[in-house]
């Protein structure tokens, strides 16, 4: 299962599910839950945090938590 470390600068995921069902309220709060759209934004330099947009909100996860968050790859098609 993809998680949000699999993904590289720029490309997006379906959040599907959580690892664990113990997830920081603000996050759900923010819309960290199962349907919603996540991009990765960046990656700090030390590799720790991610930046994720998340509904049009930035927001910094450390990578311990960004591993419990499971997606839902998208693909990326393009115009011949």
């Amino acid at each position: 299962m993809a998680t949000v470390l699999d993904l590289v600068q720029g490309q997006k995921g379906t959040i599907r599910e959580f690892s664990q069902h113990v997830l920081p309220i603000k996050l759900l709060e923010l819309g960290c839950l199962p349907g919603n759209i996540l991009e990765l934004v960046q990656i700090a330099p030390l590799k720790d945090p991610i930046y994720i947009n998340l509904n049009g909100n930035h927001i910094a996860i450390r990578r311990s938590l960004a591993c419990l968050i499971e997606l839902d790859i998208a693909v990326e098609t393009q115009a011949p």
